[in-house]
C-alpha cells in the first residue's frame, strides 16, 4: 500500500490542516512516488491523484494543489477539470504544429496519386516551396488569411502572372484540404483575392477572364444544375461541357448538330479563327440538347438551339446572369481557362489536343500530325473525362502517347 507523507507537515510554514486536507506524497511499496491532494468536497473527504514525482516538482505540485483545491471548493472534480484543460492545451499545440507547410505536404501526399503526370506532381509542391513556404510556411494553417496570401502573390503577380495564378490556385487547394480535415474553420478566402481589387492589374491592362478554380468546378456545376431549367441555364451548361465560347453556343443551330454521331460542327463563319470546328459531344451535352429540344418541341434545321426571346439568339448577358447566380466572381468565358487548367493540373492529355479542343491556333505541322489517326476520338475521351470531373466523379483519364509533336501539359 505504501504510505502518505503530508507535505504541509514537512513544510513548517504551511502547517497541517485540522481536517486532514493537504498535499501528500504517496510512497508505494514498489518505491514509486506520486502526489495526492486530499480535500473535503461537499462534506466528504476525497483523495485525488495529481501525478508522479518524476513529472511534477514540489513547487509545481503545490501550485497545482492550490488550483485543484479552488476547483474542489466550487464543487468540481479537479481530475476531470484538469483532464479537459490538458486536452484543450494539446489541441492548441497540435493546431500550432499544423503549419501551412505541413498541411501542404499532407495535401500533396494525399492528392498526388490521382495525378497521372509525375512531372505535375513535382511541380505542384515545388511552386509552393519556392513562393509560399518562405512567407507563410511556418504559419498555422488556421491563421492563413487573404492578406497573407496576397503577400505571397504580390512579388510575382506582374512579373510571373501564370506562375502567380498557379500559386494562388494551389494555396487555395491546401487551405480547402485543411478545412475538410477539420484543421481550419473556413475554406480558402480566394474570392477576395481579385485582380484590380486586392491585386494590381497585370501588365498592359489585359486580363484573363475571371475563372472558377478547377477544384471548385464540380460544386459550381452542381449549383447550376439545381437551378430552374431555362434556355439560358441550358446554354451555360452546354458551354461549360463543350469548353466553347459564349458566342459559339448562342449562335448554335440544330443544323450544326449530328445527334447520332454526337458531333457539333461549327461553321468557319462563326469561329474566331475563321475555320470550321468540330466538337465531340459528351453524353451530358447530348442530354442538354435533348432538354433544349423538349422546351421548344422542335429541332428544325437553322433554328437557334438556345433562343432568347422569340426565335432569335439570346444575348450574352443572359448567360452571364445565370453565371452570376452561382458564382459572382467568375465569367462564362473563364470556364475555358478552368477547362485548360484542369487538363494541365489533373490529366496527362497532350497540350496540343487541349488547344485543338479550345479551337486555338497551333502550328500546321503539329495539327497535321494530330489529325492523323484517331484525334477526334482522343478529344471525345477528353470531353467525357471533363464531364465526369464536373459531375464529381473520378475522371477516366487515359494515357496518351506523346510522340515527337506533343508534350504533357
Amino acid at each position: 500500500m505504501g504510505k502518505l507523507t503530508n507535505i504541509s507537515v514537512t513544510n513548517a510554514k504551511a502547517g497541517r490542516h485540522a481536517d486532514g486536507d493537504g498535499l501528500y506524497l504517496h510512497v508505494r511499496d514498489s518505491g514509486s512516488k506520486a502526489w495526492v491532494l486530499r480535500v473535503m468536497v461537499e462534506g466528504k473527504r476525497s483523495d485525488f491523484g495529481m501525478g508522479s514525482l518524476s513529472d511534477l516538482s514540489l513547487a509545481e505540485a503545490r501550485t497545482r494543489a492550490a488550483t485543484w483545491r479552488a476547483w474542489a471548493k466550487e464543487g468540481r472534480n479537479p481530475v476531470f477539470v484538469q483532464r479537459e484543460e490538458d486536452r484543450a492545451r494539446a489541441a492548441m499545440e497540435a493546431e500550432g504544429s499544423r503549419t501551412f507547410k505541413w498541411v501542404a505536404e499532407q495535401a500533396h501526399e494525399a492528392l498526388s496519386p490521382a495525378w497521372r503526370n509525375p512531372k505535375h506532381a513535382a511541380q505542384w509542391i515545388n511552386t509552393l516551396k519556392e513562393y509560399a513556404f518562405p512567407k507563410i510556411g511556418k504559419e498555422p494553417v488556421a491563421a492563413i488569411d487573404a492578406p497573407m496570401i496576397i503577400s505571397v502573390l504580390t512579388p510575382i503577380w506582374l512579373k510571373k502572372p501564370e506562375t502567380a495564378r498557379r500559386v494562388r490556385q494551389r494555396i487555395g487547394a491546401v487551405l480547402d484540404f485543411a478545412h475538410v480535415h477539420g484543421w481550419r474553420p473556413t475554406e480558402a478566402p480566394m474570392r477576395s483575392i481579385v485582380a484590380g481589387k486586392s491585386l494590381p492589374l497585370q501588365k498592359g491592362g489585359k486580363q484573363h477572364h475571371a475563372a472558377v478554380p478547377y477544384d471548385e468546378a464540380a460544386a459550381v456545376m452542381k449549383d447550376l444544375r439545381a437551378k430552374a431549367e431555362s434556355s439560358g441555364r441550358l446554354a451555360l451548361e452546354f458551354t461549360i461541357l463543350t469548353a466553347a465560347r459564349s458566342g459559339e453556343t448562342r449562335g448554335a443551330t440544330w443544323a450544326e448538330v449530328d445527334m447520332d454521331k454526337a458531333l457539333w460542327t461549327i461553321p468557319g463563319a462563326r469561329m474566331k479563327a475563321g475555320k470550321p470546328h468540330v466538337v465531340p459531344l459528351s453524353p451530358s451535352a447530348i442530354e442538354v440538347l435533348n432538354a433544349a429540344a423538349k422546351m421548344r418541341k422542335t429541332k428544325k434545321g437553322d433554328e437557334i438551339i438556345f433562343p432568347g426571346r422569340g426565335t432569335s439568339a439570346m444575348s450574352d448577358m443572359t448567360m452571364a446572369k445565370h453565371m452570376r447566380a452561382v458564382r459572382d466572381d467568375a465569367t462564362v468565358h473563364g470556364w475555358r481557362s478552368t477547362f485548360r487548367d484542369w487538363i494541365s493540373e489533373c490529366t496527362n492529355f497532350p497540350s496540343e489536343v487541349a488547344e485543338m479542343a479550345l479551337a486555338h491556333t497551333i502550328s500546321n505541322r503539329v495539327e497535321a500530325a494530330y489529325r492523323r489517326g484517331k484525334l477526334l476520338e482522343k478529344r471525345r475521351e477528353m470531353m467525357v473525362a471533363w464531364e465526369n470531373y464536373l459531375a464529381g466523379k473520378a475522371a477516366n483519364v487515359v494515357s496518351l502517347p506523346t510522340g515527337r509533336t506533343s508534350s504533357a501539359a
